[in-house]
């Protein structure tokens, strides 16, 4: 497949300056920020960066394949779309726009339950090739109608979350009066008119809602009565005994996304579980706690042989998909760098973002004579 790069961003970062300039201000911040003072965030990206590859020049090298076998399907590179809520928010129609391209591209795309189109609309367009991420229900009935739900789109895997027993405690958005739909205080109202992009695409698609849920949703709730349903409908802690209850209703693959110790991980697999995502939420829940890749090291060496050990958190581009791998990751996953795309580049941004990772993808494995995604540990500078 052709790759479709832009040329005026031919980095993730340039694609995050671009998006700050076209998003309102409380949505970009939303999608940038952590959580407290933001240093799990850096650290994300800090302790990755600290991983070092060794090319091996003189070896036998013919060429460079990015194909990875996950879960029974060979995908086109060994990177996936996280679940992002809220994503129609920070741009209209943009969990369609990833979705697409993530078909096209022949990567997964996680959609979450608290995002922004319906699980059977992004089943009708990635085939049933999505993955959904089901953050826990209080109530069993709204649980098992979700799942219900997947399994009749045809979802390859569900991927439960672990890390949001609580909501993460984020100053930007308490100052921006971040809710669904936002807060139209003057600031926010200012910000929408001087983002005329943004507003037309949001008078395109229409109010962002969250369209998994509507069925579950009184009719007519207010902005603060809608808050005070989200608290109480996800309210709902994940344990041993609920991961065991999705266990026996859910047929298909099975993820647990949030882990990072030890003795969870033991626990997960204990349970039946097929894979986990080690990840910290993007920096957005614990401010106190470690970067992902660290755990991720640690449960690769001791769990790798068990169950399917992917990543999420701090990622933002080919580099960071190799240091993963080297470090024993059999999957990755990245979040803000597809939203950063269509941030900036709207429809076109999903194309775009997923043709840079390949490219820069590539590029590495070729300089460091790397022939296949499961041959990054040889080269892991320990």
């Amino acid at each position: 497949m052709e790759l479709t790069i832009n040329p005026k961003y031919p980095s993730v970062d340039d694609l995050r300056k671009r998006a700050m300039v076209k998003m309102p201000k409380f949505a970009f911040e939303y999608l940038d920020g952590g959580c407290n003072e933001d240093i799990n965030l850096d650290k994300n990206r800090t302790d990755l960066q600290k991983i070092e590859l060794m090319p091996q020049y003189l070896s036998k090298f013919e060429k460079s394949e990015m194909k990875t076998e996950l879960f029974g399907h060979t995908y086109d590179a060994p990177f996936g779309i996280s679940p992002v809520g809220l994503q129609g928010l920070m741009w209209p129609n943009s969990p369609e726009i990833l979705a697409k391209s993530a078909q096209k591209h022949n990567v997964p795309f996680i959609l979450s339950t608290v995002t922004t189109s319906s699980i059977e609309r992004v089943a009708e367009i990635t085939e049933g090739k999505s993955w959904f991420q089901l953050y826990h229900p209080a109530e069993e009935s709204v649980k098992r109608d979700l799942l219900d739900r997947a399994a009749a789109a045809g979802t390859d895997v569900l991927v439960i979350l672990a890390d949001v027993p609580t909501f993460g405690y984020r100053p930007r958005d308490v100052r921006n009066g971040l809710a669904m739909p936002p807060s139209m205080s003057v600031k926010n109202i200012i910000e929408v008119m001087r983002k005329p992009d943004w507003a037309l695409q949001t008078l395109i698609h229409g109010q962002p809602s969250f369209k998994t849920l509507e069925k579950y949703m009184p009719k007519g709730l207010s902005l603060k009565k809608l808050g005070e349903f989200m608290d109480v409908t996800f309210s709902g802690r994940l344990n041993e005994d609920r991961i065991a209850s999705i266990r026996d209703q859910w047929k298909g693959k099975l993820v647990i996304k949030g882990v990072v110790s030890e003795e969870d991980t033991q626990r997960a697999i204990e349970l039946g579980v097929d894979g986990i995502i080690v990840s910290n939420h993007g920096g957005r829940q614990l401010d106190a706690g470690q970067s992902s890749i660290v755990p991720m090291t640690n449960l690769a060496k001791k769990f790798g042989n068990q169950t399917k050990i992917m990543v999420d958190s701090g990622l933002r581009g080919g580099p960071d998909i190799a240091r993963a791998m080297a470090s024993g990751a059999e999957f990755t996953f990245m979040g803000r760098s597809f939203m950063y795309g269509v941030g900036a580049l709207g429809k076109q941004g999903g194309d775009h973002t997923i043709s840079l990772m390949k490219r820069e993808l590539l590029q590495v494995m070729e300089q460091i004579c790397c022939q296949e995604t499961g041959a990054f540990k040889p080269h892991l500078i320990k």
